[in-house]
């Protein structure tokens, strides 16, 4: 210790420095888009040139440029037209930048939250797929099923499977903001288990599919939304476990 000087064990070298977090290429989208509307450059009402454009221009792939986009459409930031594009909406510049504030400030990685509401989402959506779901549409979710079943027999983890009959469930609830709502946080749950070792839950998983696929294909929503429920209860549980470990 040097003379005259006061040791304090808090202010030593390593204590100074804070972890730091790794930013996705969606959220840097979002933030240049933020800025272009702060400074004027992009005004509301405003055409944004097309996805492949984007995607050249920012030098990534284009899944990365529909995520921001996405993203920014579910909290009316951006409008899109079938037909003629895409389009900064006709709001206030303060509001628009407020928006996309509060878009880059969910907390895309709070387990507890994100499994709260994935439930309650889950859940109904498979009780309106019970009675909405097509004779077609069944059979489509009976294959995406299969797919995943196929994963798990060879040993994989079958994550892209798993999540595919999700987002299909969610398509044939027939509620579009439904849809878009797990949509919007399946890229956040898949990234909480893209790093989870293939291992003997997904023989839970494969079986907790199977019980909500009967609830449909039976048409009875009190069975898919019980089984849905189940599902996401051990789902979570299952998480759980491996933070623990």
């Amino acid at each position: 210790m040097m003379p005259g000087k006061i040791y304090d064990k808090h202010s030593t070298p390593e204590n100074f420095f804070e972890s730091i977090e790794v930013k996705k290429p969606a959220e840097m989208i979002i933030e240049q888009i933020q800025k272009l509307i702060s400074t004027g450059k992009l005004k509301p009402g405003d055409k944004l040139p097309p996805e492949r454009v984007l995607s050249e221009k920012f030098g990534v792939g284009r899944g990365y440029v529909r995520e921001a986009l996405k993203k920014l459409e579910f909290y009316g930031i951006l409008k899109t037209y079938p037909q003629k594009g895409t389009f900064v909406s006709s709001l206030g510049v303060k509001t628009l930048e407020g928006l996309i504030t509060n878009v880059l400030n969910i907390e895309p990685h709070d387990l507890e939250s994100i499994m709260e509401v994935r439930s309650l989402l889950e859940v109904h959506a498979a009780r309106l797929a019970a009675t909405r779901a097509t004779d077609e549409e069944i059979g489509e979710l009976k294959a995406m099923h299969e797919d995943f079943r196929n994963c798990v027999e060879e040993g994989a983890t079958g994550l892209e499977a798993d999540h595919l009959f999700h987002l299909k469930i969610a398509s044939v609830s027939r509620n579009s903001v439904l849809r878009s709502l797990i949509g919007l946080i399946t890229p956040d749950i898949i990234f909480m288990s893209k790093n989870a070792p293939p291992d003997t839950r997904y023989n839970y998983t494969l079986k907790e599919h199977e019980e909500v696929l009967e609830g449909i294909i039976s048409r009875d929503p009190d069975k898919a939304a019980a089984a849905m429920q189940h599902h996401m209860e051990m789902a979570h549980k299952r998480r759980l476990e491996r933070l623990k470990k």
